[in-house]
């Protein structure tokens, strides 16, 4: 998942600003109650996250893939006090760990904690956002796009994780073509060949896909 080398690695999170506790926190019960705790965003792109939402100040996030919580709470320490986060997952058996963070925060007020099919759940949502993070199913992740981009606001971003998926973008990453690969390799073309955007595909940490739509 890391593409740069361990040390250099350790150089950028020794230069960005520390975790809080309460991410710590999310960190240790994560990787001792859950399975795949490499899904967590971690530090690096945590900070980037919240920076990122502290620079354009959205008044409406949607996430899609809220996991353990830990990107929400980073884009939840960027909102305004006025912003909302609508985060979506379909896990329900993460629910109680993850709604105990929320409230230790002192931002639960400003979450809504979503839980089901975000398939079915997003063509509900009024909308507009401002910001769209996708972080779920990678099988689904072209569905997503098609089901948010009409309801971003001009000028919105979504972000996309994993879009690298280990390096098994490129042929020499991968033994065989997988489903899910397919389907990120798929989403990313189709993101490079979508008028209504412009994009760049940032090489941090698993890859995330930058779409601003114009």
């Amino acid at each position: 998942m890391e593409f740069i080398d361990p040390a250099l690695l350790a150089y950028c999170e020794a230069h960005t600003s520390e975790e809080d506790p309460l991410l710590q926190k999310i960190v240790r019960e994560t990787q001792l109650k859950v399975m795949r705790p490499r899904m967590l965003s971690g530090h690096l792109q945590g900070k980037l996250l919240e920076l990122f939402v502290k620079m354009l100040r959205p008044k409406t996030i949607l996430e899609i893939g809220t996991y353990t919580g830990y990107s929400g709470l980073c884009m939840a320490k960027g909102l305004a006090p006025d912003g909302k986060l609508i985060t979506l997952d379909i896990n329900d058996e993460l629910e109680k760990m993850v709604r105990g963070f929320f409230d230790e925060s002192g931002y639960g007020s400003q979450i809504d904690y979503r839980l089901g099919n975000a398939l079915a759940i997003i063509p509900e949502l009024e909308g507009p956002f401002d910001l769209v993070f996708i972080d779920a199913d990678k099988a689904n992740y072209a569905a997503y796009y098609d089901l948010v981009i009409d309801k971003l606001s001009q000028g919105g971003f979504i972000l996309a994780d994993n879009v690298l998926w280990s390096g098994k973008v490129l042929p020499e990453g991968r033994k065989k073509l997988d489903k899910n690969t397919a389907a990120l390799l798929d989403f990313n073309r189709k993101i490079q060949e979508d008028p209504r955007v412009e994009n760049s595909l940032l090489p941090i940490r698993d890859g995330i896909l930058m779409v601003r739509k114009l």
